[in-house]
C-alpha cells in the first residue's frame, strides 16, 4: 500500500478495500481482517475502522462471522406515495411486521399535529418495514380515531396503509416532512436487527387532505446503511 502524507492509515485501507469491492459481487465475502492487515501492513484495528466506515455506508454487511458485499440501498422517493409504491418501483418486495396496534388519547404535541382536542382518541400503528425480507425501517403512525378508526380496526397491518386510507375517499394533498440523523434506542436497534452505534435517518411527517385537514402524523426510523432518499427540486 503506497504511503500518502497526512492521510490516515484507515482511510488508505478503505480506499484499497473499495477497489477490492469493485471486483466482487453482492454476497461475496471480503478477505478476513487478519489477511487484510498483513496485505496492507497495518494493524487489525486500522482494518476494523476502515471496514466499519463501509458498514455504516451500507457497502458491506456482517453475515455470521464474516463480512460480505451488501446489496444496493433501497432508494425511496420523497413523495406522497406509500412505502409500498416506492419499494415496488425499485424492484423490491415490500413487507411489514406489526409491533404495536393500540388506541390512546392524544397528548399535547399529537393533538396539535392532528388538529384534535387534547385527549381525543387516536389510533397508533407501529410496524417494521421490510424490503426483500430485510428489516430497513420502523414506522410509527398516529391517525385520528373519529375519522379513520373504523378503517384502522379492519386494516391488515401487512398491507399498504395509504391504499387503505385512500379507499375511504380521503385524498392526500400535501405533507410537511423533516429528516434528521439520529442514533437508535436499544429497543429500536433490536427491532431493526441493528446496533445503537449505526446512524439512522428519522423522518417526521404530517400529511394533509385537500381541505388542509391532517390525516396522519408519522415518525419513521430508517437504517442509514440500507436506504437512501431521493427528491426532485423545481423552481
Amino acid at each position: 500500500m503506497t504511503e500518502t502524507p497526512n492521510v490516515p492509515k484507515y482511510y488508505r485501507v478503505r480506499t484499497e478495500l473499495e477497489s477490492i469491492l469493485a471486483e466482487l459481487e453482492v454476497g461475496d465475502a471480503i478477505p478476513a481482517e487478519r489477511e487484510l492487515a498483513v496485505r496492507f501492513t497495518v494493524s487489525r484495528e486500522t482494518v476494523r475502522q476502515a471496514i466499519h466506515e463501509l458498514l455504516v455506508e451500507g457497502r458491506v454487511e456482517r453475515r455470521g462471522r464474516g463480512t460480505v458485499v451488501a446489496s444496493p440501498k433501497l432508494v425511496q422517493p420523497l413523495s406522497l406515495r406509500s412505502y409500498t409504491e416506492g419499494a415496488v418501483s425499485q424492484g423490491r418486495v415490500p413487507g411489514r411486521e406489526l409491533v404495536t396496534f393500540e388506541e390512546l388519547g392524544a397528548d399535547a404535541d399529537l393533538a396539535e399535529a392532528l388538529g384534535l382536542a387534547f385527549g381525543a382518541p387516536v389510533i397508533h400503528l407501529e410496524r417494521v418495514l421490510l424490503a426483500d425480507d430485510e428489516k430497513i425501517g420502523l414506522e410509527s403512525t398516529h391517525l385520528p380515531a373519529d375519522r379513520l378508526g373504523a378503517m384502522a380496526r379492519r386494516f391488515d397491518p401487512g398491507t399498504s396503509l395509504y391504499a387503505a386510507i385512500r379507499e375511504t375517499g380521503v385524498v392526500f394533498a400535501s405533507a410537511t416532512e423533516r429528516i434528521e440523523t439520529v442514533l437508535a434506542s436499544p429497543r429500536e436497534a433490536a427491532l431493526l436487527d441493528s446496533t445503537t452505534a449505526m446512524p439512522m435517518l428519522r423522518l417526521h411527517r404530517v400529511s394533509l387532505d385537500t381541505d388542509g385537514v391532517p390525516i396522519e402524523r408519522v415518525r419513521s426510523l430508517y437504517r442509514g446503511d440500507r436506504i437512501a432518499f431521493l427528491t426532485t427540486l423545481r423552481e
